[in-house]
């Protein structure tokens, strides 16, 4: 069968990859792709914000299958409109994607179906937001309401300053377009950890957890990014733990969004916080992670294709989710001046076509592929991936092939994971 991947990033590349190792699969075609993905699948140009031009594809394509990787298309109806016209697709309605594309949408679900979060309060103005912040102690969270690419949360020290980033969300000046609500957060502490799980619209099937790094420096200091690295061990979590997950959080909101109306069928990515009060939701996206993807696909002994067709067809509790035994990792190669403004369109030094070298993965994030020369087109550019026994292994093995490729400006974190190593004495 022919599967269709839209999107262009790192995460994307690491689904074709996966998808082409399934028995079942003919051929992977993506759209937009990018550098690394042509090396491997052909790749079409694509608006991933317009539903007209997505579906001009699926139309000239004819995929057996349609797996939608960003948020934004998810935002913007592509999976109702492929619906609509009786194709199969991977992800989730519009309707039920509001709990990534709206923050209060997802707050105020959580509060009906009394999942664990921060206390929290919804805002249409900064009259509202100055009546609100009383009830809050420092430092406090505010939130975009709508997509942000991971730009629209920012930590307050002072309400002061948290009132400054309401009136710059308001008006555009901070995000670059006005947004007509916010989100007022208590701020919580403890241990992040991304959990996925795969849904049906009435089955949530965990699949992994994963940690992330957000903060563009070492020891997780400096601005937050679209995520510097992440690992992915079973350790993170206990069996116990994942139970409880699954009962009182994914398959919680896999049964809310039935009795609402609005099934999830796709990928639930769980944002939790490991507090001393238990584990706190701190948001839902409705897609894989990135870089999280890159790292978990060289654990899945589970074949992809039928990870997403059951869940299609309503039978996600059929089909088991298998990882094989031990860790991965990735860490991500950045463009200079990343995550503010940077060069795009230099030459990248030390890639083989096919982006793999032994054990590890090179997944290309931002990149383009110029007269057959690899260029970066972002500011994350590679998501330098491996698998092994253990994670101080995977992650030898992942700065071992970072020694070997560069680029100008080129910059990555050299402590992913230092959370786990440190519990493991390494």
């Amino acid at each position: 069968m022919k599967v269709l991947v839209i999107g262009g990033g790192g995460r994307e590349h690491a689904l074709v990859w996966s998808l082409q190792q399934s028995s079942k699969v003919s051929e992977v075609v993506c759209a937009p792709g990018n550098g690394g993905i042509a090396a491997i699948a052909r790749c079409l140009p694509v608006d991933v914000k317009d539903v007209a031009s997505m579906l001009a594809i699926v139309e000239q394509e004819q995929p057996g299958m349609t797996v939608i990787g960003p948020e934004v298309p998810l935002a913007a109806g592509i999976v109702d409109a492929m619906q609509q016209r009786g194709l199969r697709v991977f992800g989730p309605t519009q309707a039920a994607a509001q709990l990534e594309s709206s923050k209060a949408f997802a707050k105020e679900f959580m509060q009906r179906r009394r999942i664990p979060t921060a206390h929290y309060a919804v805002c249409t103005s900064l009259e509202e937001v100055r009546k609100s912040l009383p009830i809050f102690h420092t430092p406090l969270v505010v939130k975009a309401d709508g997509l942000a690419a991971g730009k629209g949360v920012v930590i307050c020290q002072t309400k002061a300053e948290a009132e400054e980033v309401a009136a710059g969300i308001f008006s555009g000046s901070l995000l670059g377009s006005s947004d007509t609500r916010l989100v007022l957060e208590e701020f919580l502490e403890g241990e992040e950890v991304s959990f996925f799980a795969l849904c049906d619209g009435s089955h949530a099937i965990p699949i992994a957890a994963a940690q992330d790094h957000k903060r563009v420096g070492e020891g997780d200091t400096g601005l937050n990014t679209g995520g510097m690295g992440a690992y992915c061990t079973d350790a993170l979590l206990e069996p116990t733990m994942v139970d409880w997950l699954t009962t009182h959080v994914t398959q919680n909101v896999v049964d809310g969004m039935a009795q609402e109306g609005t099934p999830f069928t796709g990928i639930l990515f769980c944002g939790l916080m490991m507090t001393a009060r238990g584990p706190m939701v701190l948001e839902f996206n409705t897609r894989w992670g990135d870089p999280e993807t890159e790292a978990i696909v060289l654990r899945l002994e589970s074949d992809l294709f039928d990870l997403f067709d059951a869940a299609i067809d309503g039978r996600a509790n059929e089909v088991a989710v298998r990882l094989k035994p031990g860790a991965s990792a990735c860490v991500i190669a950045a463009s200079g001046g990343y995550p503010g403004s940077y060069r795009s369109g230099l030459k990248i030094d030390g890639l083989t076509p096919t982006s793999d070298i032994g054990a590890v993965q090179v997944f290309h994030a931002g990149t383009s592929l110029v007269d057959g020369e690899f260029r970066t087109a972002g500011g994350r550019v590679l998501a330098v991936s491996a698998a092994a026994d253990d994670l101080k292994t995977a992650l030898a093995m992942i700065y071992g092939r970072l020694e070997s490729i560069e680029f100008e400006g080129m910059f990555y974190r050299r402590d992913i994971g230092h959370r786990a190593l440190a519990k493991e004495g390494k």
